[in-house]
């Protein structure tokens, strides 16, 4: 008998930074018309970084020259059920280099909203609002000198 399929999946928490952290997130133009980060399906012969790269480019126009990813945060990796099989995300943390960039959505998505921490926990499900919450510390603290 094999064993379910896993579903993997990846992204970026674009972050900027204006008086307060923001976050971006996308509005899924279908089903519950959830909000999430950029993310989608990993290909074959991709990595999933390289996934998490193309997607956010597909899904907000953002570029991998327009943010610069967090090395030093490891990956959060958020795992769920989706139509009874188990999907995991992982999620890379990035900084938006000009606050001002303009989004340009996908047809996947209905609508984006930058929005800080707070925001975020109303907007989305407990785990991923909980990873959310753990960036959003640890980028106050990284930043609490040099700000």
């Amino acid at each position: 008998m094999a064993g379910e399929q896993l579903k993997a999946a990846a992204g970026i928490l674009i972050y900027r930074f204006l008086g307060e952290f923001q976050y971006l997130l996308l509005q899924a133009s279908y089903q519950n018309f959830h909000w999430s980060p950029p993310k989608g399906h990993v290909d074959p012969g991709e990595d999933k970084m390289q996934t998490a790269l193309r997607e956010t480019e597909e899904e907000s126009g953002l570029g991998k020259d327009q943010y610069d990813i967090d090395t030093n945060y490891p990956p959060f990796v958020l795992k769920y059920m989706v139509k009874e099989k188990p999907k995991t995300v992982d999620y890379w943390i990035a900084r938006l280099k000009n606050p001002q960039a303009s989004i340009k959505l996908s047809d996947e998505h209905k609508d984006y909203k930058w929005v800080n921490m707070e925001t975020a926990l109303t907007l989305t499900h407990q785990d991923l609002g909980d990873a959310i919450k753990a960036v959003d510390k640890y980028l106050k603290e990284k930043e609490h000198f040099s700000s």
